[in-house]
């Protein structure tokens, strides 16, 4: 199964009917000492994101990822836990995903950790890559699922 999950984190100002995802904690205190511009180390993002079945956030939607990710490093290093909710005629139940997101690397792998419903004890591997971001406030991510164990 591929599918593309789409980001927009709460940019402070103008894009609260749009967004997704926003920060719960500001970054830590060590984040900001580090360098002058931060890291962003300990920054825990929540969000209830749409997946789709194309690229185009307009696509059809297949499900919504709802977790969180936090900020282990870097901008470009994260730690993500998320469950996609499918609830269409073609899947019902959840796929739960987690792993380090390592964002420089062009593919990174999440473990499908367990499921319900149409994915029940799932098993199997999200291979992830990004496809699209625009700064730090939208990214698109394409996950191609995996499963290699699931009871229906």
């Amino acid at each position: 199964m591929t599918v593309y999950y789409h980001d927009i984190l709460y940019n402070g100002s103008n894009n609260t009917a749009n967004a997704t995802a926003a920060a719960a904690t500001k970054p830590t205190a060590l984040s900001t000492a580090v360098t002058s511009n931060g890291t962003q180390f300990g920054m825990l993002v929540v969000f209830d994101d749409v997946v789709t079945a194309g690229q185009a956030l307009s696509s059809e939607p297949v499900a919504r990822a709802q977790g969180f990710y936090f900020y282990d490093k870097e901008l470009t290093s994260a730690w993500l836990a998320f469950s996609l909710v499918f609830n269409s005629t073609a899947h019902k139940g959840t796929l739960n995903l987690m792993g380090a997101d390592l964002m420089n690397e062009k593919t990174r792998d999440s473990s499908v950790v367990g499921g319900t419903g149409d994915f029940f004890v799932a098993r199997g591997v999200a291979t992830i890559s990004t496809d699209s971001f625009e700064g730090s406030f939208y990214f698109r991510l394409k996950m191609v699922i995996k499963l290699y164990e699931c009871y229906v």
